[in-house]
């Protein structure tokens, strides 16, 4: 075990090769870090480290982690809240001594090793399956061998309802796109992969891609569908160059598959599904009783 430095919402343990973070469960703690519970850090993951006056009488203990080594940074792109730094400790000001030494003690395990070129692997580790979360739309879940997008008889789109529930195994997905639900239109996106390995360019709207689910007040919360995308993130760069392995999908409750059957009558009454589009859709979910 190495020397722990305590701060507020998280410990960080230094290890000879790593830091290992723990995060405090509690009503002030970020959600995010309560979902992430620990995370350790390789110092070959680190490309610096900083100690900077905070706010309120505080100082700021930070590591920069290199480009491409965590999928959770990669995955949020820039979006998230100071707050929600994972890479930040946030100590008393009266420990900015004690902060002072392990910065200088970080930074001299990274030696020669920090690195600014970007990392070719993720070298910290992605939150683990199986990951599901609610959104606007439908209900996302992640087994680590496929995503499947269940659409939501309330919030989906007529498109999505045509379209189906959906089932994405991770060998014909090119990555991920996450847009915070803390934005005005926050969305999980799917990029597929083309018959030639490329990513797939993605429909300019999330709400009728059948690839994507949205985010609305409540509906894919950061704490859940960020930990997800990064999950994802990181098996589709774990991937084997195998072709894909079909996914069997689960027998469905009869009573659901009656209530969607109601419902795409009623898209069928309302003009926004054809004659032909009701009866292939109505023999699909049939089929899966």
């Amino acid at each position: 075990m190495g020397d722990v430095l305590a701060g507020f919402h998280a410990a960080w343990e230094f290890e000879s090769d790593s830091v290992l973070i723990r995060y405090e469960r509690g009503i002030r703690t970020p959600k995010l870090f309560q979902a992430l519970g620990e995370r350790r850090v390789p110092v070959e993951a680190i490309a610096g480290v900083t100690l900077t006056p905070g706010r309120r009488g505080t100082v700021v203990l930070r590591v920069q982690p290199r480009e491409g080594a965590d999928p959770l940074i990669e995955a949020a792109a820039g979006q998230l809240k100071e707050s929600c730094d994972p890479y930040r400790l946030v100590l008393p000001a009266e420990r900015e001594t004690l902060a002072e030494y392990y910065a200088d003690e970080l930074t001299g395990m990274l030696g020669a090793a920090a690195h600014s070129e970007p990392a070719d692997r993720y070298l910290v580790a992605a939150p683990e399956a199986p990951l599901h979360f609610k959104a606007y739309d439908g209900k996302a879940s992640f087994d680590g061998k496929a995503v499947s997008f269940r659409w939501s008889w309330t919030g989906a789109s007529s498109a999505k309802w045509k379209a189906g529930d959906q089932l994405f195994p991770v060998a014909d997905l090119g990555g991920v796109e996450w847009r915070s639900p803390e934005a005005l239109e926050g969305y999980l996106r799917l990029l597929p992969r083309d018959a030639a390995g490329a990513t797939a360019p993605a429909a300019p709207q999330a709400d009728q891609d059948p690839a994507s689910v949205v985010f609305g007040l409540g509906y894919g919360p950061v704490h859940e569908s960020l930990p997800f995308a990064a999950a994802v993130l990181a098996a589709v760069r774990d991937r084997g160059p195998a072709t894909p392995v079909p996914v069997p999908a689960p027998r469905r409750d009869p009573a659901d598959i009656a209530e969607r059957i109601r419902h795409l009558g009623e898209l069928h009454q309302q003009g926004l599904v054809t004659d032909e589009e009701f009866s292939s859709k109505k023999a699909q979910l049939l089929a899966e009783l």
